[in-house]
Parts: C-alpha cells; sequence; structure tokens
C-alpha cells in the first residue's frame, strides 16, 4: 500500500487538491504496466476500491509518481463492473438449488448506458430512477436471462432470411425481398 501525504475520508481525498474540479490532471492508475493517460474524473481510488481489484485480481496499480488519487471514468466503470460481477458470484452460489441454463455470456457494462436505456425502455424494464450504469447493466442482465427462447423456431426464421436475402424490418413492414 502506498502511503500518502493526505488522509482519505471515505474514498474522498482531503488533501489539498482543488474538490472542484481537476481538469489538468490525469488518472492516477497504471493499467497492466502502462500509466493511463485519461483526464480523471472525481472518483478516487480508495481501500474500498483497492480491495474490489485485488480481489478481482484486476491489472490495476496507483502510480507512486502520482500526487493524486483520482481516477478516469473508463477505470471507474470497469471497477463497478468487477464488483457486479463479484456479487452476481455470490448470488448465485446462494441460488445453486436453481437450473443452471446454458446460455451465452453478455458483458452488458460494456455497452453504453444510452443502449442500456434504450434496451429498458424497449422491453419496460422496471428500475429504480437514477442507477448507475452497473445496476442498470445487472437490472438487464437479469431480464436478458429471463427472456423464452424457442431455439427451433429462430433457427427456421433464420435459415429462411437467409435464403430470401430477407430481413425482419422488411417482413414488419408488409414487404419481402421478392417484391422488390
Amino acid at each position: 500500500m502506498i502511503q500518502r501525504e493526505y488522509q482519505m475520508n471515505n474514498g474522498f481525498s482531503t488533501g489539498e487538491e482543488d474538490s472542484r474540479g481537476n481538469l489538468d490532471q490525469i488518472c492516477c492508475l497504471v493499467d497492466d504496466n502502462e500509466r493511463c493517460r485519461q483526464s480523471a474524473g472525481n472518483a478516487a481510488y480508495s481501500k474500498r476500491i483497492q480491495k474490489t481489484v485485488t480481489q478481482r485480481r484486476l491489472k490495476l496499480n496507483i502510480d507512486p509518481q502520482a500526487r493524486h488519487t483520482y481516477i478516469c471514468d473508463y477505470h471507474k466503470n470497469m471497477i463497478q463492473c468487477a464488483r457486479t460481477k463479484q456479487r452476481r458470484l455470490k448470488d448465485s452460489e446462494d441460488d445453486s438449488n436453481e437450473a443452471v441454463m446454458d446460455s451465452p455470456e453478455v458483458d452488458w457494462c460494456q455497452l453504453q448506458v444510452p443502449t442500456l436505456r434504450r434496451y429498458k425502455r424497449h422491453y419496460k424494464v422496471q428500475t429504480r430512477p437514477g442507477w448507475n450504469k452497473a445496476q442498470l447493466a445487472e437490472a438487464i442482465q437479469k431480464h436478458f436471462k429471463s427472456l423464452p427462447v424457442d431455439e427451433k423456431e429462430i433457427i427456421t426464421y433464420f435459415i429462411y432470411m437467409v435464403k430470401t436475402n430477407g430481413n425482419k424490418l422488411d417482413q414488419k413492414n408488409g414487404m419481402n425481398s421478392d417484391s422488390i
């Protein structure tokens, strides 16, 4: 653990930095032996975050040359997603009685927030207002896994569309490739 000249209080620095913004600062993290060059946000690399990084074996370290502990939004989201995955693993251990389905894993944290919101709006997924990206991704993943899938029908429809050079949008508009 790197000792700093200033105290940390619940993940927020009480040091000499200006709390209104750190426009000229870059992320204090070293990602896989390479210093991050993105501008720092307002999230600080706290002991709680360091614990998550250690538990999830992320290749992140704080640069000893950095004079602050602020991290960029990219690394903040990466750590939040790792924390969400950790929570999901604990939940799945608790629900070990449930049947395990062989479904492909989709990393919803890789999608942008507007995309997650569009999915939420399209499928009318119920969430609380003000959820962050990790919470939204978790709710959407839960919904996605609950969708029923008739594999035979999907494969048959896919083959039909490939052979007729059509797509689902053409079918909705009352058109197909034969009428063009």
